[in-house]
């Protein structure tokens, strides 16, 4: 530590190079040694160090603040992250690709501009008890560990106990790490097509000292040449984050929800839930343990799709490339007569099930379709179907439906 502080001294004293009156250089070096078995249809085994992160990812950084009066303060930040098992630098090969901003701070909140966090990552810090971890949340969705922008604009600022932010970025990422969520392609900043790769994002959180809620939104425009299916501006990866974590003598517990909806996805629509437990034995040591459940609906689709389903009026991919399917994507599958015979086949009953109950349907509206979506999860729960009601207007009715 007095290594670290003697370093900012100095650098704050060479002339021309630093101006803020106060300079941190901090960093850490975290990795490790992991061992992962049933890989791939051969059942591969691997020993490796991860690239990125052991328990937090390895970076390295300065912080500074500058004291304009009146309670104002210029601050910035440069963060650089980079892989300890090679020593290449991460986030698609950028000098400092973790944090690169400048701005002004007041008890108003503050202002920065350049690359920075979304709200997304401030609204998952605590909640989310791994984090980075090698086998937290991002080995699930990659951009829990990704969620900066290029040529950002944020702000935020605490009043009380109300926390709000928001982010909003001309073109969120201009590095290409081919394809990779550490660099996505997406410059933006596009004379021709001005949503091309813009980004923005919002945060609001309420903090009662010994508990926490929060809710943040996250959208992605895509544009021409970005990854993840994000080849247009029309197109947009969504995600909404619901979190919290209460303190409870030596522990804290978490819960989180993020749903996401990306439309360059074949598969859009996914929940991830979270709930996870720190335990502090001493100040220096912690005990932390997590469980995610990502919801999907394989099964059903890869049989949809040896049976001929479509999705959409576009062919279903074969069962070993089907992708978990979300319910309210399945929900819009339209299949053929023949399809709905099959599956109503398969549908274990006591007596025959209307077509329209089994897990292929012909298009319909919206509503229709969630309806249809919740009776197929109760066609694939029973043995027998109600005997006081009948099917009309895309539903079960256990009496006549209501009227008006």
């Amino acid at each position: 530590m007095k290594t670290i502080r003697l370093t900012a001294a100095a650098l704050v004293a060479l002339p021309g190079f630093v101006t803020a009156q106060a300079v941190t250089l901090y960093g850490v070096v975290d990795t490790g040694v992991e061992y992962v078995n049933h890989i791939g249809t051969a059942g591969n085994s691997v020993t490796r160090m991860p690239g990125l992160t052991g328990t937090v990812p390895s970076r390295w950084g300065l912080r500074g603040s500058e004291d304009l009066g009146r309670g104002l303060k210029a601050v910035f930040a440069l963060e650089s992250g980079f892989g300890p098992d090679t020593g290449v630098s991460n986030q698609g090969g950028r000098l400092f690709g973790r944090q690169a901003y400048v701005g002004l701070a007041g008890k108003w909140g503050q202002i920065a501009l350049g690359r920075q966090y979304t709200m997304t990552f401030w609204a998952n810090l605590d909640a989310d008890m791994l984090g980075p971890n090698t086998f937290g949340s991002a080995s699930l969705d990659s951009y829990m560990a990704n969620s900066r922008a290029d040529n950002a604009i944020s702000y935020k600022g605490t009043f009380g106990g109300f926390t709000a932010g928001a982010t909003y970025s001309f073109g969120r990422d201009s590095a290409n790490a081919g394809p990779s969520p550490a660099g996505t392609n997406c410059a933006g900043e596009n004379p021709a097509d001005a949503r091309a790769c813009r980004a923005w994002s919002a945060l609001l959180q309420y903090d009662a000292k010994r508990w926490v809620v929060n809710a943040a939104y996250d959208s992605l425009r895509g544009g021409p040449g970005a990854f993840a299916g994000l080849t247009n501006s029309g197109l947009r990866d969504d995600r909404l984050s619901l979190n919290g974590y209460a303190l409870l003598g030596a522990a804290k517990l978490g819960l989180g929800l993020v749903r996401r909806d990306n439309r360059g996805s074949p598969t859009p629509r996914s929940d991830l839930w979270f709930g996870g437990v720190s335990y502090a034995v001493t100040p220096a040591f912690s005990v932390d343990a997590e469980v995610f459940n990502l919801p999907s609906t394989c099964a059903i689709t890869a049989a949809a799709t040896r049976l001929g389903c479509t999705r959409r009026g576009r062919p279903m991919p074969s069962p070993s490339a089907a992708r978990c399917m979300p319910p309210l994507a399945l929900s819009t599958m339209a299949a053929s007569s023949p399809c709905r015979s099959a599956m109503a086949s398969r549908v274990p009953t006591r007596r025959p099930v209307p077509a329209s109950l089994v897990p292929c349907w012909g298009s319909s509206t919206s509503s229709d379709a969630l309806r249809h979506d919740r009776a197929v999860a109760l066609a694939a729960r029973r043995t027998s179907l109600p005997r006081n009601g009948r099917w009309r207007s895309g539903r079960w009715w256990r009496s006549s439906p209501p009227t008006g």
